[in-house]
């Protein structure tokens, strides 16, 4: 009865978080229509300052927070969605 384990290749590809510049894509990409839009529609030099400073730094912090956590996203709004379930505070009721 000495039987072998079967294995399986797991590919990391189909195990990371989906990032555009080290970023979350869906932040990277909105964050990025935003400020395209800004620059296109106001057509002068402070729009497209402004549009690329904010394009710039909101990448830094995106990219930041993708560092700590590649999934802080999907937990923010996870945690948003259960927090009428979750109190803040510890009840009576605990036992220790």
């Amino acid at each position: 009865m000495n039987e072998e384990l079967k294995t399986a290749d797991l590919y990391s590809a189909l195990n990371k978080p989906n990032l555009i510049f080290g970023a979350d894509r869906e932040l990277i990409l909105s964050v990025g229509v935003i400020a395209f839009a800004l620059i296109f529609t106001g057509l002068n030099l402070i729009s497209t300052i402004i549009g690329i400073s904010l394009l710039v730094f909101s990448n830094y912090f995106l990219r930041l927070m993708a560092k700590a956590d590649p999934l802080m996203r999907h937990v923010f709004l996870r945690q948003n969605k259960y927090r009428k379930f979750y109190i803040s505070r510890s009840t009576p009721f605990v036992k220790e």
